[in-house]
């Protein structure tokens, strides 16, 4: 059983269904909450914080804890405090109480959550034998703290920054993950398509991956279009990224329902729907978006064939 902290709408549930793994998330987010129901994942509505290993039992832990401090869209109050969170993880794992009055945004404190969950449950005698975790790659030295912390604890780890692409997922998107597993070696999962590059041929590249998944490929468009995302570009907002729809998607993000379409006359198109943006995720065509503000459930959301990856990888 995969217990899933900061579950969102199922994205890390949906992976380790595809291998084979019944989960239970824990979200805190009505919205989020509403989608996980409708999908018929079973949920905990609560905070992550107020439970641990003693109310809700499983033999792997997964979770992406809330990014908005660490990202490049956020405030950035995540990295500038990155030498406290990295005393924070060694507290947690010496079993020590860490304030998060100690950030300047108590956000930031949930990062240490599933370290916490980890020490709990070894401190029960009923250790998780496997740990997966994802964020943004900015989180990468939180991760890399946690590999030195649990390795005392037994396990092998493994961390690092992976793209989204090359796992089949129709978007590009960088995320820091980590893997580990009680007394087995631990590994990242290896990729199963070509990384994308701008302007190389999707039929280029090494012969033993797959073509990555562009976005004419994932969804059922007649014609296709041209993207012009949100995102600016050298600080000009002026100046819009745009990928065609042979190409994969730019980062979901909660603002993907801004992203403008064009035909090839350079007429408007309908922008993208919630099931068309959860494809571009890696969620399936029919997942049951419920409840307000989806496109943040979207972007907030772990692709799941990612998850899949990452599942396989720690449960082998």
């Amino acid at each position: 059983m995969i217990v899933d902290l900061f579950a969102g709408p199922g994205g890390l549930d949906h992976g380790g269904q595809l291998e084979g793994q019944p989960s239970i998330g824990i979200e805190w987010d009505t919205n989020a909450v509403a989608t996980r129901v409708a999908a018929g994942l079973a949920t905990v509505h609560g905070d992550v914080t107020q439970y641990g290993p003693a109310d809700i039992p499983g033999d792997t832990l997964g979770g992406g804890p809330p990014c908005q401090t660490f990202t490049n869209a956020g405030d950035g109050s995540g990295r500038r405090e990155l030498a406290a969170v990295i005393e924070g993880v060694m507290k947690t794992a010496a079993r020590e109480h860490v304030d998060p009055a100690t950030f300047s945004d108590p956000r930031t404190a949930l990062v240490l959550e599933p370290l916490r969950w980890a020490i709990k449950a070894i401190d029960l005698g009923r250790p998780y034998k496997a740990v997966v975790l994802e964020q943004v790659r900015e989180a990468r030295p939180v991760w890399e703290a946690y590999a030195d912390m649990l390795r005392l604890e037994g396990y092998e780890v493994a961390t690092g920054v992976l793209n989204t692409e090359q796992y089949g997922v129709p978007q590009t998107r960088r995320r820091a993950v980590l893997v580990a597993r009680l007394g087995a070696s631990a590994s990242l999962p290896a990729p199963t398509h070509r990384p994308y590059r701008r302007g190389v041929p999707q039929d280029q590249g090494d012969p033993a991956l797959k073509p990555w998944v562009s976005m004419g490929e994932a969804l059922n468009r007649d014609e296709p279009f041209t993207v012009i995302s949100n995102y600016g570009t050298g600080g000009d907002p002026r100046n819009r990224g745009r990928r065609t729809s042979n190409e994969p998607a730019f980062t979901v993000t909660g603002k993907i329902s801004r992203f403008r379409i064009v035909g090839g006359d350079g007429r408007e198109m309908p922008r993208f729907s919630p099931a068309e943006a959860g494809q571009l995720q890696g969620f399936p065509a029919g997942w049951p978006w419920s409840g307000n503000d989806i496109p943040q459930q979207q972007g907030n959301a772990c692709p799941p064939p990612l998850a899949s990856a990452l599942f396989r990888a720690a449960i082998q």
